[in-house]
């Protein structure tokens, strides 16, 4: 019995095999394509965002891209990829984590959730020769729980911390995935919350600058101004998840 070479099973095998081949080198570049519906992509990046510029931060399975503050490698402890989730555990040490590239004018967007009570930042403007991870934060807490939170707006989610206080649509309560941008673009910043620009100021600004004359960084040299930054995920001694890291140099 002779088998033809152009039968239909043999031709869907290859067809399979090749995507399969595609999908791996895809993922083994850590940044996986996919189809350009609309859909959340689950750290990944679509088509359209491919084009834009847009890079992962975070693989979705590693902490490559990322080291401790002050430190030339990845933590050991506290921090920890579950369940797609780049995750802090309460009380697990380790320190803030920050990208091992710096970033000028960005657009960033990541989603996050928090425990119940718990308390963190992303920081930029981040400089290792202070010696303390000393920056601007965009505020993560429990807004109905936590104590600093009960201390004013300024200290609440999307706050630019102790500084300025954003727009408040709702609270961020602990167990629920919130989405979050940070856009640097010339010395303008904006916060956004769940679809909503909810803070924008201007770096060197009278306003800023009162800000900080008000504020516990208020003898910090160079706070308030532009430069090549990291981007941090502060270690509170909380627990927080982190997902879908993604940034896009403007």
């Amino acid at each position: 019995m002779t088998t033809s070479t152009n039968s239909k099973p043999f031709n869907c095998l290859a067809r399979n095999t090749v995507r399969a081949v595609i999908v791996a080198l895809a993922m083994s570049a850590g940044c996986s394509s996919l189809p350009d519906d609309g859909t959340t992509a689950l750290n990944g990046l679509r088509p359209t965002e491919l084009k834009q510029g847009w890079e992962l931060l975070f693989d979705g399975s590693s902490l490559n891209g990322w080291r401790g503050f002050g430190k030339p490698e990845a933590p050991t402890q506290g921090w920890m990829v579950e369940g797609g989730w780049l995750k802090h555990r309460a009380g697990g040490g380790g320190g803030d984590l920050i990208t091992r590239k710096v970033f000028t004018d960005f657009d960033l967007s990541f989603e996050w959730q928090i425990a119940p009570g718990g308390n963190s930042g992303v920081k930029y403007f981040i400089d290792e020769r202070r010696g303390a991870p000393t920056g601007h934060e965009y505020q993560l807490i429990d807004d109905r729980t936590n104590p600093d939170a009960a201390r004013g707006p300024k200290r609440q989610t999307a706050a630019l911390y102790d500084a300025l206080a954003a727009v408040r649509y709702a609270p961020a309560l602990p167990g629920v995935v919130h989405q979050s941008r940070i856009k640097v673009e010339g010395q303008n910043i904006e916060h956004w919350l769940d679809g909503n620009r909810v803070l924008s100021y201007e770096l060197g600004s009278p306003l800023l600058m009162a800000a900080k004359a008000q504020s516990k960084f208020r003898d910090v040299f160079g706070w308030g101004t532009k430069f090549p930054t990291p981007i941090l995920l502060q270690d509170h001694g909380d627990e927080i998840w982190f997902r879908n890291l993604k940034i896009r140099r403007l």
